[in-house]
């Protein structure tokens, strides 16, 4: 691999080369194949889109559809949803488990499954992971919550593929039980050692990225105290973040953390944290509106854990700029030589 470094851009643009031996009469020679360029943060958000998002989603609905109208954990729905997600993966080259973790009820408890995904070349130093939740409640299908942010990570995880080139691996976490107090996510990062912990540079949470009157939300390095701003270096991220969509066309509000997504087991463990989301149940402003479009003094999503929380109910340019803008963060950071400092 030869790397050629844009400085002040943290961003390398990677050339692999592969070499073929051809046999001939005069014996066998050494030649090049043609080279395998690796993704940057100016080329991924071309490969990727709103619309190939738009594909899971539908493949979402349709495993809601045929399981009781939910994809909810423990259910059916949200079993397919995992077998679906598990393929889509592998096929796009990822090293891919399930790992189970145990679901706690007033009766008893169940076991449930995560979908962790890793890309099969990088650093696994310096793991850049990001993740959403997989589940819905019981009351609807979850397209934007959460199918949005599963669809995104999809899209970008198919374009990038799963041996990039990139200086940094690449890990890709679908939650289960978020609905359920984030049992599924906590269950994960609870298994790490201290080691493997530190080896995570930072985690990008995707929680609803196309509700139908969106904002454009980034949390990191905002709040008061460790809860609702992130660790040290979660300013890292969020920045990151918003600067992306800001080259997509649209200037993002920043945010604090609060109790509600699968950021949480990741800030409690001390990894630098970054989220997006596009607002549930809270009413847009006059200035928001200003800023973004939409109908102040409505709610962000009034499908927020309805049934009709379809595939109807999206925002598809909101889904296609969340998706462009986290492609070109995924590259920046995986070819970030430091780690985000903690």
């Amino acid at each position: 691999m030869s790397c050629r470094w844009r400085w002040g851009s943290g961003i390398a643009a990677c050339t692999v080369v592969f070499c073929a031996t051809i046999t001939g009469c005069g014996g066998s020679v050494t030649a090049p194949s043609p080279p395998v360029t690796a993704p940057t943060a100016a080329t991924l958000p071309d490969r990727v889109s709103g619309q190939g998002a738009m594909r899971h989603l539908q493949a979402l609905q349709r495993i809601a559809d045929d399981n009781g109208g939910n994809r909810a954990t423990p259910g059916p729905g949200y079993d397919a949803s995992v077998d679906y997600v598990a393929a889509v993966l592998r096929s796009a080259g990822f090293q891919v488990s399930t790992p189970e973790y145990r679901v706690d009820r007033d009766n008893g408890s169940i076991i449930s499954r995560n979908v962790i995904a890793q890309t099969r070349t990088g650093s696994t130093d310096q793991v850049v992971m990001l993740g959403a939740h997989l589940d819905s409640v019981e009351a609807g299908p979850g397209i934007n919550d959460n199918g949005s942010g599963v669809a995104a990570l999809l899209e970008i995880a198919t374009k990038l593929g799963g041996s990039p080139g990139l200086p940094n691996a690449v890990r890709l976490g679908f939650w289960g039980s978020e609905e359920d107090d984030m049992q599924g996510s906590t269950d994960y990062v609870e298994s790490l050692s201290g080691a493997d912990r530190a080896r995570v540079a930072l985690y990008m949470n995707l929680d609803m990225l196309a509700s139908p009157n969106a904002g454009y939300f980034v949390q990191g390095g905002r709040g008061d105290g460790r809860t609702e701003s992130g660790p040290p270096g979660s300013a890292v991220v969020g920045d990151v973040l918003g600067d992306e969509l800001t080259d997509v066309g649209v200037t993002a509000q920043h945010v604090a953390f609060d109790d509600g997504s699968d950021f949480v087991p990741f800030i409690d463990a001390g990894i630098p944290t970054g989220g997006v989301l596009t607002g549930d149940e809270q009413r847009k402003t006059v200035r928001q509106a200003s800023r973004w479009g939409g109908r102040s003094g409505q709610v962000f999503d009034a499908c927020y854990h309805a049934a009709c929380d379809r595939v109807d109910n999206i925002d598809s340019t909101a889904l296609d700029r969340y998706t462009d803008a986290i492609a070109a963060a995924v590259v920046r950071f995986a070819t970030s030589p430091q780690p985000v400092a903690r």
